[in-house]
Formats: C-alpha cells, structure tokens, sequence
C-alpha cells in the first residue's frame, strides 16, 4: 500500500493504518531503534511507541515524506530510551562510539545529545550536508543518524571500513570548520 493510502488510514482513524505501517515501515523501525538500543526487546517497544506516536500526530499532521517522519520519531525515541538506559548503567555500543566521535566537532555548551536536538545547530548542519558531495553526505547521515556501524555502511558503498573511516574523520573536520565559520564555539 502506498504511503498517501496509509495517511488516509489514519486521517480516517482505522486501526489498519498500524497495520500497514507496520507491513511497509516494520522492519526499517526497528533496524533503526536496534542500531541506537542494541536491544531486541527495547527497539520492539521503540516501533511500538512510534506507531502510537504516529497515531497521535497524525491528524492533524500529514508527513511529505512518511518514512522520514517515522524514521524521525523512532530515533528521536530510541535516544530517550538509551539516555534513560545509559544513566542508569553506563554502558558502552555504537551509540557511545558515535557521540564520542561527534564530541570534537560539536559546540561544548553542554552535552552533544542536547545540541543534537538543538533546532538552531540541527538547521547549521543540514546546511552544512547540503554542501557535500551525495556519498559523502550519505555515509555521514548513516553513520551518525541511523548509528549504522562503520562495516555495515562499507558493505552498502562497496568501499573498504578503512576508506569510510577516513571519509567520516574528514567530514567531522569539515563539520568543525563550517560550525566555526558559522559562529559556533567549539
């Protein structure tokens, strides 16, 4: 079923609405969810949370881009649960590896999940993606957006983890440059 079909589930507020989104949408939640949760268990609750979320937006929103929106939500509630998770037991994953390397490209007022969800520096980096090139720009997404381990992103680009490594080292410098010019301490 197409994504407008969907929407106009919900807008009709039919039960089916979940169920289609689960069908088309299910498994990219959850691949989503477990690259930030790294726990089965965790990541299901996650799509679950995300499709009552949706249900709850949706009216009076109605999303361009369906998948992006899910996507948006799913994240958005896997980094609470992680932050939940990782104050009560400080633990290590992909989630720390990928904040860690943020860390020196990132202002330092205060921790880099709350300038993630700074809109002002959130729109700076959107900028900063529209100015590299379509790979570049998806490797960096990848990584740092939908935590995709460094390995899993070579094996989609057919490119050595060493030459992704590389790549992402040298667009945080050019993240660091650009937040600098654009007036950010770093």
């Amino acid at each position: 079923m197409d994504d407008q079909k969907i929407l106009d589930l919900f807008f009709a507020r039919k039960e089916q609405a979940i169920e289609e989104t689960d069908r088309k949408y299910g498994g990219y939640c959850f691949s989503l969810a477990n690259s930030i949760l790294q726990n089965q268990q965790d990541a299901e609750e996650t799509v679950s949370d995300t499709y009552m979320k949706a249900w709850g937006s949706i009216p009076p929103k109605r999303p361009d881009i369906f998948k992006m929106f899910l996507a948006k939500i799913t994240r958005n509630l896997a980094f609470s649960r992680w932050r939940q998770y990782s104050a009560e037991k400080r633990g290590g994953g992909e989630m720390c590896l990928v904040l860690d390397e943020l860390e020196d490209c990132i202002p330092d007022h205060g921790s880099v999940e709350d300038h993630l969800n700074s809109k002002e520096l959130l729109k700076t980096i959107r900028g900063f993606l529209d100015t590299l090139p379509t790979r570049e720009q998806d490797i960096f997404l990848r990584r740092y957006f939908f935590v995709e381990e460094s390995t899993v992103i070579a094996n989609r680009y057919g490119m050595k983890t060493a030459t992704v490594l590389r790549t992402l080292s040298r667009t945080r410098r050019k993240l660091k440059t650009y937040l600098t010019q654009e007036g950010y301490t770093i």
